[in-house]
């Protein structure tokens, strides 16, 4: 099903775009989606009642679902390496599946048995490196790693705030670049934690984000290279309230400057830098809206009020996928 919109008129700055926008539903099913990989002109998703699998974006007949548990597990992550995709479920014991690419074959790898055990996200750095950031029972930085094969907790010291916690909001709070990971926390406190790759040591910067309640903070965030990066979020309580729920940064995580605070179209589970365009063109969405950027986050656009959509990806210049609630589409822009 496709819906075709009129032509938008869009101002960034001085320039006038006109641009046609469609939309195309590549999947619908009863399901919540918030995590979701590209891969073999595919995408792969992982969801509510144990349910993972694909639909092709050219397409979207070609589709299969397969479901990693008789349990009604929760998946709201989702990681890839070349050969197997990794999705873990909320809430404990937390069971990582690892489902082979090519023949769907899935096996549980790992377990975290802890009660506090809630997984927000998982994130490859690399083909042998992985960190995957849960909630804890101590206070302190739970990251399990995945590092040539073998799994571990992440040793470190690092002790979090009160009420200091994270989103399963869209697999998107840990990113990375070339010497670096960022994780956002938030909740009653919303940092960054930046951990150097090559000293495994770890580096906490406060952030002027919204923060204070536990529905409060950042709930996105992505690098485009070592030192510009974003953040997005709000409260999903106060899903209009817009102000101080978008930052970027130009240091590499250390300072945090809001934009357009009172100006965007408020709530945000996920934000993603288009490929190739060092941090100035942007995608972002939330329950309510999809929203772009031209200039590296300083002002926003509202693009499109579809509802219910909680991630999204890019696919080429011009093509993002999004996916949230019992659905999956794909967004194109058409120059005219």
């Amino acid at each position: 099903m496709k819906k075709i919109f009129p032509t938008l008129f869009l101002f960034f700055g001085t320039f006038l775009f006109a641009q046609n926008i469609s939309f195309e539903t590549l999947l619908n099913d009863k399901i919540s989606i918030r995590a979701i990989e590209i891969w073999d002109g595919k995408v792969w998703y992982s969801g509510t009642d144990s349910k993972f699998g694909y639909v092709d974006l050219k397409d979207s007949k070609n589709q299969k679902q397969i479901k990693l548990s008789d349990e009604k597990l929760q998946f709201r992550t989702l990681a890839q390496d070349k050969n197997s995709f990794y999705a873990i479920n909320i809430e404990s014991p937390a069971y990582f599946f690892k489902i082979e690419k090519k023949k769907l074959i899935s096996q549980r790898v790992f377990t975290d048995v802890s009660k506090a055990a809630f997984y927000d996200a998982f994130h490859f750095v690399n083909a042998d490196l992985a960190f995957a950031f849960s909630d804890t029972d101590d206070n302190r930085l739970k990251l399990t790693m995945y590092k040539n094969g073998e799994w571990s907790f992440f040793k470190n010291n690092i002790k979090l705030n009160p009420g200091e916690a994270a989103f399963a909001a869209s697999n998107t709070n840990i990113s990375s670049a070339k010497n670096y990971v960022w994780i956002a926390t938030g909740g009653k406190s919303s940092r960054i934690l930046k951990l150097n790759l090559k000293n495994q040591q770890i580096e906490i910067f406060n952030t002027p984000f919204i923060q204070g309640e536990s529905s409060q903070g950042m709930y996105s965030i992505d690098f485009s290279d070592d030192r510009f990066g974003i953040a997005v979020g709000g409260d999903y309580t106060k899903q209009e309230a817009n102000i101080n729920n978008i930052a970027t940064t130009i240091d590499g995580g250390k300072t945090w400057q809001i934009q357009a605070s009172g100006k965007n179209a408020g709530y945000t589970t996920c934000v993603k830098i288009k490929p190739n365009s060092k941090g100035k063109e942007i995608i972002a969405v939330g329950d309510q809206h999809i929203s772009y950027s031209s200039d590296f986050g300083k002002t926003w656009k509202k693009i499109s009020d579809e509802k219910g959509l909680f991630v999204c990806k890019w696919i080429d210049d011009k093509t993002v996928v999004f996916a949230g609630k019992d659905r999956i589409i794909k967004m194109k822009w058409i120059n005219i």
